[in-house]
Order: structure tokens, then C-alpha cells, then sequence
């Protein structure tokens, strides 16, 4: 069973800089796409970043020039580097490991960030 596993969450002042980081139990280039979602208490889960196998990104458009999606595959990482946060940015963080074709998905149990004073 794949197991992704997140970390770096904290609590940050706004203006501040979190990495997070998205541990993969087997290896990240076996994923054509592994992905950044966040979820607000009482809101929907919104997709943040993605990186592909080939390192081609996409954010999304709160986050474009704050935020940079990377990866590791040599320790079957991807991280997600948070500059210049905000308090809209206060969310648990979860990475999803999709296959070719999209056939199958695996998501983190999450990682909690909080931006405030």
C-alpha cells in the first residue's frame, strides 16, 4: 500500500515561510503527478500546486508567485515552499500521488498550517 506522508506544518506569522514536505513510501517517479491540496474549516478542498514526473508545474492562481512546488525523487520527496503567507492561507495541507492514466490516487493524512499574528 502507498503511504504518502506530510510534515513542516506549523503556525507562522503572516508575511512568513513554512516548507512542507511530502514523503512517498515507494518511488516518487512511479506517479505521473503528485499534487498539493489544502482544506479550510468549513470550506471545500481547493488544489494549490502540482509537479509532474518531468518537474512541469501548475499553481493555482492564489498562490502563483508565493508558493513553489519541487521534488526529490532521490528520497521520494516533493515539497511545497509557502513565502509571504497570509491568514486565507491557514489550512491542513495534503499531497495526492496519482498514476498514469489516473488510474489510481493516494493521498496524506494531512498537515496543519495556521497563519496569525
Amino acid at each position: 500500500q502507498v503511504q504518502l506522508v506530510e510534515s513542516g506544518g506549523g503556525l507562522v506569522q503572516p508575511g512568513g515561510s513554512l516548507r512542507l514536505s511530502c514523503a512517498v513510501s515507494e518511488s516518487a517517479s512511479n506517479f505521473a503527478v503528485i499534487s498539493w491540496y489544502r482544506q479550510a474549516p468549513g470550506k471545500q478542498r481547493e488544489f494549490v500546486a502540482f509537479i509532474t514526473r518531468h518537474k512541469n508545474t501548475h499553481y493555482a492562481d492564489s498562490v502563483k508567485g508565493r508558493f513553489g512546488i519541487s521534488r526529490d525523487d532521490a528520497v521520494n520527496t516533493v515539497y511545497l515552499q509557502m513565502n509571504r503567507l497570509r491568514p486565507e492561507d491557514t489550512a491542513t495541507y495534503s499531497c495526492k500521488a496519482k498514476t498514469d492514466g489516473g488510474s489510481e490516487e493516494y493521498w496524506g493524512q494531512g498537515t496543519q498550517v495556521t497563519v496569525s499574528p
